[in-house]
């Protein structure tokens, strides 16, 4: 393939990608890696959208006529979650993705024969980074088809690094297996105290990473921008980014690119956050998520993360809904542990109390059978009734 060809790669993850990867990279073929859990309208979606020269799949490669060309240097087009709709398509390239990955290793101290485990699927930018840092440093990686709490502790017996999300910590935390040697960078969402000091008992170093598709993954690990990248505030607090791992755009979508950018070419994340005296960043969360209730501000994520440990919540998110007198309320999705004994909105008030002030606290509980969420397990807030 020429190195201006998008090729579009749909298959399941699996060791498999340790080595595709590597030859796209030595190639300096563009890719876009497909999510296999996409039902097949969505991946017909993303497909269009891309304009590829070509799909491979397990078994045969598809040539398609009305390919787009991939701007000169591009190593890999990316998917966004589409936790707000419809998922972008990120380009990166290959100078932002050298960055981002050896940046990483120098602030983790991993060593280029450091062992790492992928668990994350390879559509995620954090899955794929791990996967190049076999491509650009060498590093042992081991793939693994999907993620199990049990083969990850024992592949990673001694010391190993792996990207996970923060369901995944907790899976680890409840199979109650020792973590020693793990290092686990975190990104996606905040953790739970809870979970974070379980994790940490037996034994797993936690790093909270925070960063976009459109940062080429994490660019802050606990807060604290990697060399090279620097974060501001706008004036509403929104979070803002500038360094050598950001995109190159959107593809095929310049008002959008456009609209990702300042003027002077920082990157707008949709976040806000603070900066402390020390330059530690911390993120709130999305802008557009952001409860008004009277006077006051709640972030969903912080009641969530409370909410979350009652015995009888099996999973929950929380969203705000008009209210005539105090503009928005706080509202409770909650999935119940049992149908039969779901938690009322006196006892999750009554749960909260210690940890969060009143206005934060849901004023209506709904119960569901699950909560909407996009792959990497973020919280669909739009679905939400």
């Amino acid at each position: 393939m020429a190195t201006d060809e998008l090729v579009v790669i749909d298959r399941p993850p699996g060791p498999a990608w340790v080595d595709t990867v590597r030859e796209l990279w030595l190639e300096q073929t563009p890719f876009l890696p497909l999510d296999h859990r996409l039902t097949p309208g969505e991946k017909r979606a993303i497909v269009e959208r891309a304009r590829p020269t070509a799909v491979r799949d397990e078994h045969d490669e598809t040539i398609l006529a009305d390919g787009a060309p991939v701007a000169p240097g591009v190593a890999f087009v990316v998917a966004t979650s589409g936790v707000g709709g419809a998922p972008k398509l990120v380009e990166l390239h290959r100078v932002a993705v050298a960055v981002a990955v050896r940046t990483s290793a120098t602030r983790l101290g991993a060593t280029p024969g450091a062992p790492w485990l992928s668990v994350l699927t390879p559509a995620h930018v954090g899955g794929l980074l791990v996967l190049m840092r076999a491509a650009i440093l060498g590093a042992p990686v081991t793939a693994h088809g999907a993620f199990d709490p049990v083969r990850l502790v024992e592949d990673g017996e001694g010391a190993a690094f792996v990207s996970v999300v923060p369901a995944m910590v907790r899976r680890l935390v409840a199979t109650d297996l020792g973590l020693h040697g793990l290092t686990l960078l975190v990104g996606g969402d905040a953790l739970d105290p809870e979970t974070v000091g379980a994790a940490r008992s037996r034994g797993a170093h936690l790093v909270a990473t925070y960063g976009l598709t459109e940062t080429c993954g994490g660019f802050a690990y606990d807060g604290v921008p990697l060399d090279g990248m620097d974060v501001r505030l706008d004036v509403e607090g929104e979070i803002e980014v500038t360094g050598p791992t950001l995109m190159e755009g959107y593809r095929l979508d310049g008002a959008a690119t456009g609209a990702a950018f300042t003027t002077d070419g920082w990157l707008r994340t949709g976040d806000l956050g603070a900066i402390d005296d020390e330059g530690r960043l911390s993120v709130l969360g999305r802008a557009d998520h952001l409860i008004r209730t009277g006077a006051e501000k709640v972030w969903p994520e912080e009641v969530e993360r409370v909410l979350a440990t009652h015995p009888k919540v099996a999973d929950v998110a929380v969203t705000g809904q008009p209210d005539p007198e105090w503009g928005e309320h706080v509202v409770a999705f909650v999935v119940p542990r049992t149908i039969d004994d779901p938690p009322s909105l006196e006892e999750l008030r009554a749960h909260g109390t210690e940890r969060l002030a009143r206005f934060k606290l849901p004023r209506e509980v709904r119960l569901v059978p699950a909560i909407p969420r996009t792959t990497t397990g973020k919280v669909r807030r739009s679905s939400l009734a």
